[in-house]
């Protein structure tokens, strides 16, 4: 069997943590060397909603990221949408 790091998770290539990934000015997006010879990529975006799996788009493996969600809670740039205040919900 795999090691006790290894979560059920659907059935990821392999888990690997944020640092030991690239960033990419062009793709936006952190990346990792897909065996296929493409590359996994996970956005800022993404990051932030707190996703951690980094997908390849030439082949159907993905990599579970880890990394710290509070330390993209405020990245570079501003999140694209307000932050989420309890609105009162208006009932027409």
């Amino acid at each position: 069997g795999f090691g006790p790091r290894r979560r059920a998770t659907m059935s990821a290539y392999d888990e690997v943590e944020i640092e030991d990934m690239e960033w990419s000015e062009e793709l936006g997006a952190y990346t990792y060397p897909c065996p296929c010879g493409d590359l996994f990529q996970i956005t800022l975006a993404d990051l932030r909603l707190g996703e951690e799996i980094a997908r390849c788009p030439s082949c159907s493996l993905f990599l579970t990221v880890v990394y710290n969600e509070e330390d993209f809670a405020d990245a570079k740039e501003p999140p694209q949408k307000p932050p989420a205040a309890p609105q009162p919900v208006a009932v027409a």
